[in-house]
């Protein structure tokens, strides 16, 4: 497809909490992308380090828009893209902080979302930061069965997509870097604040996708990915939503014995989980027991229909310090 006479407007949501560095190395990567028609519109979702105003003086002139208090990666975004939307755009573009993009990413983007009008969202592929030429997604689906998602390639060498090309419809796109159709958000609305922090993105591209639209990922567009930055890998936080959200997501995307099924499948692979994590030597580390605890809290929270951020309690746990020995690296089996 030539380019377009008018390339349509996208403004850039780049979600910033306490990490002012990675946010501004974003920031600096958005400057060489060679798309003509572009804004881009920081939120801080309520930092307290001062990162806001480090962003503020390092780009005086961006339109910076300060929440007053941490409202979650789905409200937060939520509040950019109402904010987004008061320029009149064709497109959204969700962004973590925690990401470098290719000069010609978005150009690729728009190109595949302007080829397929039912499309309400387009990824590219993402890389790793470290190691280099390591997949994180090359788009994502849903395993209904086994109440997991996948990505394709996670993990593996860029041999592993070497075959793909063309646009391919996929389950949804992982947030960190996703391109939206403004008509959809604005009747379909944005991203699901039950879920706070992960699983939103996952719910997202399947509500498009139930409702007559198409979720793609577009190969030739890149994208790089420090996985985890603001979180860190496996940590217990992350653990608490991933299993609660998975957990809730299946519930809400399932009937009849598919829901229950799915349900007791979750539930029993994080028991194991909990139940590894307690008893086996390898795991007697203070990480692995906060991880433990975390994932002991996400189905109580599930049970009992706690939504949104963690509770007080729970918080306790997940972020308390401790000191991490070599057997606590890992990734989190659980959800």
């Amino acid at each position: 497809m030539q380019a377009p006479e008018r390339w349509p407007l996208v403004i850039i949501v780049v979600l910033n909490w306490n990490n002012a560095l990675d946010t501004l190395e974003c920031l600096e990567s958005i400057q060489h992308l060679v798309y003509p028609n572009t804004r881009v519109l920081v939120v801080d979702n309520g930092s307290s380090d001062g990162s806001a105003d480090q962003i503020a003086a390092a780009y005086p002139a961006l339109d910076l828009l300060r929440l007053e208090k941490n409202l979650g990666y789905a409200e937060g975004n939520n509040a950019g893209m109402q904010r987004a939307m008061e320029y009149s755009p064709d497109y959204v573009f969700v962004l973590n902080n925690d990401t470098l993009l290719d000069r010609q990413m978005l150009n690729q983007l728009v190109l595949t979302a302007e080829r397929n009008p039912r499309a309400a969202m387009v990824g590219p592929t993402m890389f790793c930061t470290s190691p280099e030429h390591t997949l994180f997604a090359a788009g994502s689906f849903v395993d209904w069965q086994h109440g997991t998602i996948l990505h394709r390639g996670m993990f593996r060498p860029d041999s592993e997509i070497a075959g793909l090309s063309g646009e391919n419809p996929v389950d949804f796109i992982v947030g960190c870097g996703v391109l939206v159709r403004s008509s959809f958000i604005r009747a379909h609305g944005g991203l699901d604040p039950i879920y706070y922090l992960n699983y939103e993105d996952v719910e997202w591209g399947v509500r498009a996708l139930r409702r007559g639209y198409l979720v793609l990922h577009e190969p030739a567009a890149v994208m790089w990915h420090k996985v985890s930055a603001t979180l860190g890998l496996a940590s217990p936080a992350n653990t608490y939503y991933m299993t609660r959200n998975a957990l809730f997501f299946f519930w809400q995307h399932t009937t009849g014995l598919t829901r229950l099924g799915v349900t007791a499948h979750i539930f029993a692979r994080t028991v194991r989980t909990i139940g590894a994590w307690s008893l086996h030597r390898r795991y007697q580390t203070p990480v692995y027991r906060q991880k433990r605890d975390a994932n002991l809290f996400a189905l109580r929270d599930f049970i009992f229909n706690h939504t949104g951020p963690m509770p007080a309690e729970v918080s306790r746990t997940c972020y308390s310090k401790v000191r991490p020995i070599a057997s606590d690296l890992g990734t989190s089996t659980g959800a």
